[in-house]
């Protein structure tokens, strides 16, 4: 596996492990683990920009005038790098609204 394949699958392992940790972050601030949920939520920024950096590389190849072509994988992948950064937003807002409901419950 080499080159547009070995960077999509670069982006959709690093997003797809940044998503999971998105969802478990959601999950720990529902059980009140605030602070788990926080970390996961920082773990998961992390992976995320390593899959953004390979979206990244790909972007400049086509900056510097040498196309890239399509594919259907690299497509997919790039679903997968939008769908991850949605669920990091949500992810973010799920754990203050859980962090508000537990205080209000106070």
């Amino acid at each position: 596996m080499e080159g547009l394949e070995l960077i999509s699958f670069q982006i959709i392992s690093a997003v797809g492990t940044a998503r999971s940790s998105y969802i478990e972050a959601i999950h720990a601030a529902k059980a009140g683990r605030f602070e788990e949920a926080e970390a996961l939520i920082k773990q998961g920024q992390e992976i995320f920009i390593e899959g953004h950096h390979a979206h990244a590389s790909l972007i400049q190849q086509e900056a510097d005038g040498e196309p890239v072509p399509f594919a259907l994988l690299l497509m997919h992948a790039e679903d997968q790098l939008m769908s991850a950064e949605a669920f990091g937003i949500l992810a973010e807002e799920f754990v203050a609204v859980y962090q508000k409901m537990e205080q209000a419950a106070k």
